[in-house]
């Protein structure tokens, strides 16, 4: 690798352009995909961060930026703020679910496979499912319940199976003097001798009194004292630590491996992770064997341009491309693909044993991915979010990525976070949409020079404007220019463009 002064390494990308479309994975277009692309040989932590913040995400090697303006389906990159992070009721489903199969040893069953996190990184997505079958019991739970806690209290009592207090039972026998009866005495009768004597109106007010509080305190004396600390919601570690019970069904271990050919557990494990891949993409994705063969995982998960990186104030683990795996009972049973960055955890892919799609396991991971998060910061105070690759507004299915909230998309224009409620309305009224309201807003990165940017030319690091003074042929600078606007000037000051 090329080294900088002070023993820093370069990072080194041959760019591809972005002219040619493709198939679409969302829409099935088939040459509506367009986005610009760059493989890269090697590449430090910062400047991917740097270039993911600028729209960009890798597949292996493969570094790629979709073209919003023109692609069928835009898709904007898209953080959760972890720190802020509050699972929602269906996170919290998922979570309770996976609970019970390690405590009891009971998957789900009439359960759909299919999971709305399938997948991080390529491919369509199921949409997140939850059974019309239990909205209508939750529904009408809560709707059952505020009606009880709307009533007077005597048809209050009539619902509940408590019995009334003596006095109210007497208070039912011995009704208002009301003449409702078709029978009733006509004048000169004198008092009907089947209905107990008329009272005055003073006397049955006070009784109703009466009786209205000793109802109340026979309700009060039901109730069990409320504690006196405030209500605050479930921490999201506390979900995991449930399923660690000694009495367990199963057991569940998460290991942090990373992805290098020379660690002990990563080299251990490599078979049965690449066994576990194939048979997920043929399950999940209906890959042909050919597509999902040991040099194909290899190549898409394993070969990582990112160098492992310590930073004396970054996690302990340190920055770089990881496996994040799920043992269930001494076997993997998913694993998820991360990049550890300077100020975030990037989800890179997950893939899961088929027999265990009923329990969500990625959505699960998503939240064990979070949860991470938040344990490395404590370490490393600047990583504090989680991305999640692309949101796409456009195609319906694929919106669940915005459930993880609170959350960030990317501006295509101004480079700038903003937050997902300001931008969904926008793109319910049109595919692509700037997100910065300010008219004024540009991209602060943007290189003004391109002559700045540098280059590698037969293994000598220069400027572009040197390079382009010994070029021969025809000139490269719009293509360079390009590149250099995508990458912004932080990167393009920095990554080495390679000239042959």
């Amino acid at each position: 690798m090329v080294k900088m002064a002070g023993n820093n390494s370069y990072t080194i990308v041959e760019y591809f352009g972005g002219d040619d479309g493709y198939r679409c994975g969302y829409c099935k277009n088939d040459k509506g995909n367009f986005s610009h692309g760059m493989w890269s040989h090697t590449m430090t932590v910062q400047d991917y961060q740097d270039l993911i913040d600028r729209g960009w995400r890798r597949s292996g090697k493969y570094v790629y930026k979709p073209t919003l303006k023109k692609t069928c389906c835009p898709q904007y990159a898209i953080r959760c703020h972890a720190l802020k992070f509050q699972p929602s009721k269906s996170h919290k489903k998922v979570l309770k679910k996976m609970t019970k199969f390690i405590s009891k040893g009971e998957l789900p069953e009439g359960q759909e496979h299919g999971d709305p996190m399938d997948s991080v990184c390529e491919g369509p997505r199921e949409p997140m499912k939850v059974c019309p079958s239990e909205l209508k019991c939750a529904a009408g739970t809560d709707v059952g319940r505020d009606k009880a806690e709307s009533l007077p209290a005597t048809e209050a009592q009539k619902e509940s199976t408590v019995p009334p207090p003596a006095s109210s039972q007497a208070s039912q026998k011995d009704p208002v003097c009301v003449l409702s009866d078709s029978k009733a005495p006509k004048p000169g009768d004198g008092a009907d001798p089947s209905r107990p004597p008329c009272r005055k109106a003073k006397d049955l007010r006070k009784e109703r009194r009466l009786h209205k509080e000793q109802t109340r305190q026979h309700e009060v004396s039901l109730i069990k004292p409320t504690p006196t600390y405030t209500n605050q919601p479930k921490p999201l570690e506390d979900f995991f630590s449930e399923s660690l019970a000694d009495d367990a069904s199963h057991r569940l271990e998460v290991r942090l491996v990373p992805v290098n050919f020379e660690d002990p557990q990563f080299a251990a494990s490599y078979q049965q992770s690449a066994a576990l891949y194939a048979r997920y993409q043929m399950a999940v994705h209906g890959d042909d064997p050919s597509e999902c063969s040991e040099s194909e995982f290899r190549r898409f998960l394993c070969d990582s341009p990112l160098e492992a990186e310590f930073s004396p104030d970054g996690p302990e683990v340190g920055y770089g491309s990881f496996h994040q795996q799920y043992w269930l009972d001494g076997n993997i049973v998913a694993v998820g693909v991360i990049d550890i960055l300077p100020t975030c955890v990037s989800s890179v892919y997950l893939y899961y044993h088929p027999d265990f799609a009923a329990l969500s396991l990625g959505s699960y991971s998503a939240l064990r991915e979070i949860a991470f998060t938040r344990q490395l910061q404590k370490q490393s105070p600047k990583l504090s979010f989680y991305y999640l690759g692309f949101y796409i507004h456009s195609c319906p299915k694929m919106r669940y990525k915005g459930q993880y909230r609170p959350s960030d998309l990317l501006c295509p224009e101004t480079y700038t976070w903003v937050p997902i409620e300001r931008c969904t309305g926008l793109l319910d009224n049109s595919r692509y949409a700037r997100f910065n309201q300010d008219p004024d807003a540009g991209d602060n990165r943007a290189l003004k020079d391109v002559g700045r940017a540098l280059v590698l030319h037969r293994r000598t690091v220069m400027p572009y404007v040197t390079y382009s003074g010994k070029r021969k042929g025809a000139s490269d600078e719009k293509e360079v220019q390009q590149y250099a606007s995508l990458v912004g000037q932080h990167c393009a000051e920095r990554i080495l463009l390679y000239r042959s």
